[in-house]
């Protein structure tokens, strides 16, 4: 496969300004959407699914999360190739009204979940959420690896409630379990409705092996591709994904087919009335 043969979907990306003490480190980690997704449409990819960073940093900041969603759903339908996630946060209430409403239109096709941003534990608050998701029938991408969200914390609720169905983000990330890398392929393989599923945004995503044991381990129709753009380098992160050491219909199921079932975007316009 070359690189490009498949037009892609970025299943985890942001936008906006990226909060961080170290001046250059958060020029460079921010983006505008139009910045974000004329990138993407550099290296092939079609649609691009964002969450405003000024709803998920600084760390614990709740207030700012409804304002960041309201601007978001105005802006992401004025950009060609954005679809929006809406934030959830469990701390801020009123996010799940929010969400409800939002999620009736066509740009905004997910809920996106933060524990570690937000301060909260998945293991605490996990019933809620999940039991929410399955009311909604929206699918869901949270972040994973780290002490609040460590992926097999994730299992017990998905086992619950069959109807919600998870994207847990960050292939090989274990932050919060001494750097192990199979947690989010090991929280896939016990969730016994097949309700979980792994995406690809993460820095361990480049060592080599990694990728292609995932697929070993779950199958291919089980990864998404996600970039975490602006914060890594979208066309690297696909770039990963082209040149794995797996067969081309396993790179097509992840950088394109298996995000149009799961969020259901087989039947999208090309553009948006806001």
């Amino acid at each position: 496969m070359k690189f490009g043969d498949v037009i892609a979907i970025d299943s985890h990306a942001h936008y906006g300004r990226y909060v961080h003490e170290n001046t250059l480190l958060g020029e460079f980690s921010s983006g505008t959407g139009e910045e974000v997704a004329s990138r993407a449409r550099g290296c092939g990819i079609e649609w691009t699914i964002v969450s405003p960073l000024a709803g998920l940093i600084p760390r614990g900041r709740t207030t700012a999360v409804a304002p960041a969603n309201e601007a978001a759903f105005r802006e992401v339908p004025k950009v060609r190739g954005l679809l929006q996630y809406v934030i959830v946060n469990p701390l801020q209430p009123e996010t799940y009204d929010q969400a409800r409403r939002m999620l009736q239109a066509p740009w905004c096709v997910g809920i996106k979940i933060h524990p570690e941003e937000h301060a909260y534990q998945i293991a605490d608050r996990g019933e809620e959420l999940f039991a929410f998701f399955e009311e909604v029938g929206a699918p869901v991408m949270t972040h994973s690896g780290c002490p609040n969200s460590l992926p097999d914390a994730f299992v017990p609720f998905a086992n619950r409630h069959p109807g919600a169905r998870v994207l847990l983000a960050h292939l090989g990330n274990g932050a919060g379990a001494d750097g192990r890398v199979d947690l989010q392929v090991r929280a896939v393989q016990a969730a016994k409705h097949g309700n979980l599923w792994v995406d690809t945004s993460s820095a361990r995503s480049i060592l080599p092996g990694l990728v292609e044991w995932a697929v070993r381990e779950l199958g291919a129709e089980r990864l998404l591709f996600g970039s975490d753009t602006p914060l890594y380098h979208v066309a690297l992160q696909r770039a990963r994904i082209e040149a794995a050491e797996i067969p081309d219909e396993a790179k097509r199921l992840i950088l394109r087919d298996n995000a149009r079932r799961f969020f259901g975007l087989e039947k999208l316009p090309a553009t948006f009335t806001p």
